[in-house]
């Protein structure tokens, strides 16, 4: 009943709510769920953690107003724009360092392809490479931390938000890299669709690189300080708004009405999400008194099926899921469900491990989800940005990503060293 309206577009907290509500009732009757209701969205929104969401989205939308992206392009542009296909490659750069201070992979793809498909489009880039790598790309500001998606996971899981962002952080730099070689292949196979560029001179380089101090600064500042144990996720969240803010003003992007503008953003994101979590509560509610995801575990379990190959059918789930579900959606709906026959298996890891492994995994493949056909929301977002390509050719770009996407996805299942190297080394 959930998927059937979603599929009609019923909004994603209407529906959880619904079959939340409807399923509870069934099951126990109006005066419980009245009970419950009084009490549990209070402890929901309580949760201290949450208060990292507004934070990194009002980040983000200072970020927009500071002009970091279009510095990050620049940079990344000349050091790799005279290379054959070298501006996308650019592109994703500039993507991943946004989606060091940003979180959100909309954001990144919105933001960055207003800067960089101008440029794609002087040099003659093809409609399907230049907005392939953006809608690629962008998919790095929900892994590269900070990750609002990565935090609502944690919370779901119980599990630590500062090990989180550590063990995203190696998986992140994989993605990038891996995005940068699926672009010099494609250019290889197909040299008219990735031109080469401007070669920049050693002084133009440096000034460019001056320019992404900001960024380099709120990076080591937030995320430094999160790792180092300085501060909080929360508090660190805080820094980067309130720096955020200060370059913005100070370079002359940001006056009151900006100002009123970034919290009006933060604050309707906020509500998005806060909605959507309040309809899992119900739905997780329902689910619990059912006792599915216990059963399901069981069922499992005596199935006799090997835990790699349940892992892989949950892979497999995700992608089917990311046709016709945004990224948040799919982490609350599904890993109350997924995450009890997760633990009950043997991986031969602690269990906080296993949270990590497991998290950054579903992470990667819920990002892969922003880009698949027949409904990538990156790809609708950047294509709309690009008049005159076609919607066909944005995603015949983005299969050379989603290749990456697919060998990264089995690299870091079968070497969770990969994942867990960092944290076990910051303990």
């Amino acid at each position: 009943m959930l998927l059937a309206l979603l599929v009609i577009r019923v909004p994603v907290a209407v529906a959880m709510i619904t079959v939340g509500v409807g399923g509870y009732v069934s099951l126990n009757g109006w005066l419980p769920l009245f009970s419950y209701a009084k009490t549990s969205v209070y402890h929901a929104f309580s949760n201290y953690d949450l208060s990292v969401v507004p934070m990194f989205l009002l980040m983000s939308q200072f970020a927009s107003k500071a002009g970091l992206s279009r510095a990050l392009f620049e940079a990344a542009n000349t050091f790799l724009g005279h290379r054959r296909g070298g501006v996308a490659m650019a592109a994703v750069g500039g993507c991943a360092g946004f989606g060091a201070i940003c979180g959100s992979s909309l954001a990144t793809a919105a933001t960055m392809a207003q800067v960089a498909l101008p440029e794609l489009k002087r040099y003659k880039y093809s409609g399907a490479l230049a907005t392939g790598a953006l809608a690629a790309g962008g998919t790095l500001g929900i892994l590269i931390p900070p990750s609002v998606v990565l935090v609502i996971f944690a919370i779901a899981v119980e599990a630590n938000i500062v090990t989180m962002f550590q063990a995203a952080l190696v998986p992140g730099i994989l993605a990038a890299l891996g995005y940068l070689l699926a672009i010099s292949v494609y250019v290889r196979v197909r040299p008219e669709a990735g031109p080469v560029g401007h070669r920049a001179e050693r002084g133009e380089r440096l000034r460019a690189l001056i320019e992404t101090w900001p960024v380099i600064l709120i990076f080591a500042i937030v995320i430094g300080g999160i790792y180092a144990g300085v501060f909080h996720p929360t508090e660190g969240a805080a820094f980067g708004a309130f720096g955020t803010a200060v370059i913005a003003f100070w370079r002359g992007g940001l006056r009151l009405e900006g100002f009123i503008d970034c919290v009006r953003g933060a604050a309707v994101s906020t509500g998005m999400i806060f909605m959507i979590l309040m309809g899992a509560d119900f739905f997780n509610a329902f689910l619990g008194f059912s006792r599915m995801p216990l059963e399901l575990a069981d069922w499992i379990s005596a199935s006799g099926l090997a835990p790699i190959v349940i892992l892989l059918l949950i892979i497999l789930i995700y992608l089917l899921l990311g046709c016709v579900m945004d990224s948040l959606a799919m982490i609350l709906l599904t890993v109350p469900v997924f995450w009890p026959v997760i633990a009950g298996l043997d991986f031969g890891m602690p269990e906080a491990d296993l949270k990590m492994w497991f998290g950054i995994i579903v992470l990667i493949v819920v990002e892969v989800g922003l880009i698949t056909p027949p409904v990538g929301l990156n790809v609708f977002v950047i294509n709309s940005m690009a008049p005159g390509v076609r919607l066909k050719e944005t995603f015949m770009g983005v299969l050379p990503f989603l290749a990456s996407d697919a060998i990264r996805v089995a690299l870091l299942i079968l070497f969770p060293a990969l994942t867990l190297w960092l944290p076990h080394l910051l303990k």
